[in-house]
């Protein structure tokens, strides 16, 4: 490393290396001077409001366009923010600033102004969404300026994209052969660029808040593992490191199912899936099985409730693409960042804490057992003996109680999700109660951590990787090694290749995760003993912080021994 070396921290989400030359994002459009100020008098009103709808609804289109040349994640984030684009409310208020005297491009920034204003105080997903409510003024006001698109450049060479944050139509278009890795100063692990990066395999850094100090053009090496980008590292040391990663990511394609460590122990590695198409794709992979149903994403855009039929029919999907293998059905998680139309949602101050998961059925009486006949009925036309379903933001001992009660009546095998803390606290009472745990990692991060998981500026904070998140893990997987009872993780947790040892060494027996991130988590458990996952999970279970955790995972499981 030469002298003129200098390391910014953020939060790793993808595992990997690149090294290459940094290129920042194109800047957003400018308004140009007389279109800001300009005033619209009445007989000109009628034309720019049809010159700024044309513009809405190309860009729309455009977005409609990606998502359609799209599959997975990145697809369904397209076609989302396709719709925010024809969003009635967002172009009735741009209409009326015309109305009153302001240019198509004035009009455009100060009705974004207003929802982005409205999004951020919802906080959760809505919150989140302000990246894309800008991205879409950006390219309505390119469209109406005659100025390139902003966003991701398109060099000759390979390059190290470096953004304040990227929006869908930026993550969704990126090319994996000229795109080595994703740097961005805002975000969070569960934020669409991490998911996308996942999705495509690119070395990933969230939250590198002192990003700024890279300029245009800079040679740096991103360690998506530790979250670090550096510069000053000479080609030698960099192309040495990089030639390593290429046989990881070699074996990585090469690596088949089923999971098991170098001494043959087995961990299931599972899927996380949505719908039917998103299992048949599951199941040309290397998935064993379903970990994750997210049944609530099945219905984002239903406005009534699905009969018990309709129910039926959809999960039936996913049930017939792993015929006699295990497949996690998990009850609506709606509420905070997901809500459904349907579901009677109250309006709270802080949704996160709210009515949401389980909690539905206080205020929706009736939902869940349509939705556990529905999933008892799919599961009798594909011919599943004991369908495994689990319920999520479970939080006493009662709630457990009865939703094992209502499940073992219609023939399901009841499962919880461990997010709540009380869960992981008083494990072997839960236990007890219900015959496995799933452990969802982003919520019960954010709840362990008091910090939104959706916050860039908390990204620190929200890491699995936090000693605190990973002694309640450690309590329910031990809990669950009394009982005899199985406990997974199905949260982004599951999908770091690190911390995926860590967990099998706490006793965790199945993973699930998406469904490109499964090899990856094989390779690395394949390099490793049960013994030294074991040894490595006694040691960071002991760390002092986040980043020293992940640092001593790193050299217990990467380095010869």
């Amino acid at each position: 490393m030469t002298a003129e070396s200098h390391t910014v921290q953020g939060t790793g989400v993808v595992s990997g290396y690149a090294f290459g030359q940094a290129a920042w994002t194109r800047p957003r459009p400018v308004i140009p001077e007389p279109a800001a100020g300009r005033v619209v008098l009445p007989e000109e009103q009628d034309a720019e409001i049809e010159r700024f709808t044309r513009a809405a609804n190309d860009v729309a289109d455009r977005y409609a366009q990606l998502a359609s040349n799209s599959s997975g994640v990145a697809s369904e984030v397209l076609s989302a923010t396709a719709t925010l684009a024809r969003d009635r409310g967002w172009l009735r208020a741009a209409t009326k600033l015309i109305k009153a005297g302001r240019s198509a491009e004035a009009a455009a920034d100060a009705a974004t102004k207003q929802f982005a204003d409205l999004f951020t105080g919802m906080g959760g997903l809505m919150a989140q969404r302000v990246t894309d409510l800008h991205d879409i003024r950006d390219r309505v006001i390119a469209a109406l300026t005659d100025q390139p698109e902003p966003g991701v450049p398109r060099p000759d060479t390979p390059i190290v994209l470096l953004a304040d944050d990227l929006a869908p139509a930026d993550t969704a278009a990126l090319d994996p052969a000229v795109v080595l890795a994703l740097v961005t100063r805002l975000g969070g692990p569960t934020s669409h660029t991490a998911i996308i990066a996942r999705q495509l395999g690119l070395p990933c850094v969230v939250a590198a808040h002192d990003l700024a100090s890279i300029p245009e053009g800079t040679q740096v090496l991103v360690d998506g593992t530790l979250g670090t980008v550096q510069t000053g590292v000479s080609s030698e040391r960099a192309e040495g490191i990089i030639e390593t990663d290429r046989r990881r990511r070699e074996a990585v394609r090469a690596w088949r199912a089923p999971g098991r460590t170098a001494d043959g122990t087995e961990v299931q590695l599972l899927a996380n899936v949505q719908d039917g198409a998103t299992a048949r794709k599951a199941v040309e992979g290397q998935a064993d099985g379903v970990g994750l149903f997210r049944t609530e994403l099945c219905f984002l855009s239903a406005q009534t409730e699905p009969s018990v039929d309709e129910q039926a029919r959809i999960y039936g999907e996913v049930f017939a693409a792993f015929p006699g293998r295990k497949v996690v059905v998990r009850t609506l998680d709606a509420g905070s960042d997901k809500p459904v139309p349907f579901a009677n949602h109250e309006d709270e101050n802080n949704p996160a804490l709210g009515v949401r998961g389980i909690r539905l059925n206080w205020t929706n009486p009736g939902l869940l057992d349509r939705q556990l006949d529905a999933i008892a009925e799919a599961a009798r036309q594909a011919g599943v003996a004991t369908p495994w379903v689990m319920a999520p933001m479970v939080a006493t001992i009662d709630e457990a109680y009865e939703f094992a009660g209502a499940c073992r009546g219609r023939g399901l095998k009841p499962g919880i999700m461990v997010e709540v803390p009380s869960v992981a606290v008083m494990a072997d009472e839960f236990i007890a109660e219900v015959d496995f745990f799933s452990i969802g990692t982003n919520d019960l991060t954010q709840y362990v951590m008091a910090a939104d998981r959706l916050s860039s500026p908390l990204a620190a904070l929200t890491t699995p990787w936090q000693p605190a998140v990973l002694r309640m893990v450690s309590m329910a997987a031990e809990a669950g090694r009394r009982a005899g009872k199985p406990v997974g993780v199905c949260g982004e947790a599951a999908a770091d290749p690190l911390l995926a040892c860590v967990l099998a060494g706490l006793g965790i027996t199945s993973l699930s995760m998406a469904e490109a991130a499964i090899p990856a988590v094989g390779v690395q458990l394949a390099s490793v003993t049960m013994d030294r996952c074991r040894d490595a999970a006694r040691q960071v279970l002991a760390a002092r912080n986040a980043p020293d955790a992940k640092r001593l995972a790193a050299s217990l499981l990467t380095a010869s021994r």
